[in-house]
């Protein structure tokens, strides 16, 4: 029997990134003959990550809209999102090597023309940039969010401004609507064109702490569009504190009322006003579950209008997805389907189409019939020509810290019981004579959490003898406003505490290997390791991919949309600054003893490679064991199939090389290594 971390598996690291194209949208486009296009879009690291239009039309095969090199991907707050919508005339979609909106017209036949330029060209590269438009009814203006970059701007103001514009939609110059915020994200319009509306935050809130849903009457012609009197339909303009109010996820559905999602009860829930009322009042309220999450890119609804009027709403419970129908009562009726995670919705004629994930397949373009609970695949899940038995499946733990309880999901070693796949149980950790390793991971954000959905990240280790624990740790979402907020003031703490707590957890239950436990994670998630490594003993080996090491540095360095997340999460800068350097990791180099692998985008605007460089100069001074690898042309987060092969199979060697196993791939030793 081959020793944990030795198994030789199937998911090789170049399938791993083969079969993590990443889905998003849908859209549906009906043509006047009644024919129904399903829409949705790509992110394809084969192709350098490009994000590639694709659309079926009945039974037809799926076909790709959008020709190379263009790429519908956004960089307004450097996350994007909201890249691209549809039309009953053309699609539209910001383009990444120039950031400007283009339009594909659409003729009735089904034929698509070639992109051509809507925005103007800015004066400076990616100097405007658009995201989360949509058309007015009568298809003759694009309101979108428009981010201004130019150097004028930005040396007047000191940061990017961010807008309501208007956009003639067969090109032009935009138009300014709202400026006065210092965010702006989900500008839409009423079904008869009257109102529009648009959720709206300053410095020092992030979307998910306190906003503000506004909606103003709407003034157009063919040359010119403009606003009225705004109203504050929901919300209010508060310093960080308990009385916030967080609205996403704001539309309007065909009757005229503005649907949206708001914090208030402590979990997110559904809302909704009417023009002329002077309150709104609840659709939803849940307890324990929410309906909606953290707008981290541009787009993200938990809701749906159906051709009916009904309403399909997506309910996490403890990090979970389901889907369910809206009484008009408030109820909800579940949706039968196997899925835990839903990342896109849109109304079909018989339905909604979504881009859903199951545990066990990769993600799917898949069509709900409500009535008949019936479903239909639209894209089928990419094949990897593995058998089942090789995959993990989530268990969903809880387990103390302190006098709260944390949460996580637990992915123990699994293979075919023989190994040549003709039987499909899976090996647990207690038939071998050993305990496997451990890998700790913690999610980025870190107002975020993860989901049981089946990642093919997490069962390359799974599959070859590793454990994994995905610890949705105090501060994650999906879980309700107190818990959401346990990382107020507290990041660098809390989320470190319940890291090591999951380890001890499962390492005392006799599941893992307590001397060979590694912690992983990127961005955040690379905060938390380092932050880990230097507090607790727990750990033999940690990750960091693109992670915060200097958290004064990165206040005044990043992008503007996280600009002051830190005030939250730390305190406010500079009158803190005392807490910032004592939550540095870089400060805290001499409590570092254990190997270290540290990886980074060149590229990276969110976290920028001086944060990476310094940690590895420190663990170098230190002469710890250490590797760094840097990835050209990667931004923030890994979308190139080369790097992602070249970083998995780095930190495969990595484990390997500190927990004494000898991986079964063939691997090519780290040259940058030191001391390993």
């Amino acid at each position: 029997m081959n020793n944990f971390g030795e198994w030789p598996s199937p998911l090789s690291a170049a399938s791993v990134a083969s079969g993590g194209v990443g889905l998003g949208g849908p859209g549906v486009r009906v043509r006047t003959d009644g024919t129904e296009e399903i829409w949705w879009s790509e992110l394809r690291p084969t192709e350098g990550g490009r994000v590639v239009l694709v659309r079926r039309v009945g039974n037809s095969e799926a076909e790709d809209v959008l020709p190379a090199p263009f790429s519908a991907r956004t960089r307004v707050h450097e996350y994007g999102g909201g890249a691209w919508f549809i039309s009953p005339g053309a699609a539209y979609f910001s383009n990444w090597d120039d950031q400007r909106m283009y339009r594909i017209p659409l003729a009735e036949d089904g034929t698509a023309g070639e992109p051509e330029a809507v925005t103007p060209e800015p004066e400076e590269p990616h100097g405007w940039r658009y995201a989360d438009a949509r058309l007015t009814p009568d298809g003759s203006w694009i309101v979108a969010v428009s981010e201004d970059h130019h150097k004028a701007m930005t040396a007047t103001h000191g940061e990017a401004i961010n807008a309501i514009v208007a956009i003639p939609a067969a090109g032009g110059e935009p138009i300014v609507l709202s400026d006065r915020t210092d965010f702006v994200a989900s500008p839409r319009v009423s079904p008869d064109g009257r109102w529009v509306s648009w959720v709206c935050w300053n410095h020092p809130n992030m979307p998910w702490d306190g906003t503000r849903l506004l909606a103003a009457p709407l003034w157009q012609s063919k040359t010119e569009l403009r606003i009225g009197n705004v109203k504050i339909v929901a919300g209010g303009e508060t310093s960080l504190g308990e009385d916030q109010e967080s609205i996403v996820g704001a539309d309007w559905t065909s009757d005229g009322r503005l649907v949206f999602s708001t914090d208030k009860s402590g979990f997110w829930n559904l809302a909704e006003w009417r023009p002329g009322d002077d309150d709104s009042k609840s659709l939803t309220t849940l307890r324990g579950a929410e309906i909606g999450g953290p707008p981290w890119v541009f787009g993200q609804q938990s809701w749906c209008e159906g051709i009916d009027g009904a309403l399909t709403v997506v309910v996490t419970e403890n990090a979970r997805d389901k889907a369910a129908s809206l009484n008009p009562d408030g109820s909800l009726v579940e949706i039968r389907a196997p899925f835990v995670s839903y990342h896109g919705l849109a109304p079909a004629s018989d339905g909604l189409i979504a881009v859903a994930h199951a545990d066990d397949a990769l993600p799917a373009v898949v069509r709900l019939d409500l009535v008949a609970q019936t479903m239909t695949t639209v894209l089928a899940p990419a094949e990897l020509g593995v058998d089942p038995g090789w995959f993990s499946r989530a268990e969903a733990i809880d387990f103390p810290v302190g006098d709260r309880v944390s949460h996580a999901f637990f992915y123990p070693p699994a293979r075919p019981t023989n190994v040549d796949g003709s039987a499909a149980e899976t090996q647990d950790a207690e038939e071998s004579d050993s305990l496997p390793p451990l890998v700790v991971m913690g999610h980025g954000g870190p107002t975020s959490h993860s989901s049981p959905d089946l990642s093919l990240k997490v069962q390359y280790w799974t599959s070859r003898g590793i454990a994994v624990v995905d610890v949705n740790y105090g501060g994650s979402t999906g879980f309700g406003r107190d818990y959401r907020r346990l990382l107020n003031d507290s990041w660098g703490i809390v989320d470190v505490e319940d890291c090591v707590a999951a380890a001890k957890y499962l390492a005392e239950a006799g599941l893992v290997d307590s001397k060979r436990i590694a912690i992983r994670g990127g961005s955040a998630g690379g905060f938390t390791v380092l932050r880990a490594l230097q507090v607790s003993d727990v750990f033999s080996a940690g990750t960091s991919l693109y992670g915060v090491a200097d958290l004064e540095a990165l206040a005044a360095d990043t992008h503007k949309f996280e600009s002051r997340y830190l005030d939250g999460l730390i305190g406010r800068y500079p009158e803190d600054k005392d807490i910032y350097d004592a939550r540095s990791p870089i400060h805290y180099t001499d409590d570092l003893s254990c190997p270290l692998l540290v990886m980074q985008g060149s590229e990276d605007e969110v976290v920028p490679p001086n944060q990476s460089e310094a940690i590895v100069a420190a663990v170098a001074a230190k002469g710890i064991p250490h590797a760094y690898l840097l990835f050209e042309g990667e931004q923030h987060g890994f979308r190139q199939a080369s790097t992602i092969v070249r970083s998995l199979e780095a930190e495969l060697w990595f484990y390997g090389k500190v927990f004494g196993f000898d991986p079964a791939d063939r691997i090519e030793p780290l040259a940058e290594a030191v001391g390993l």
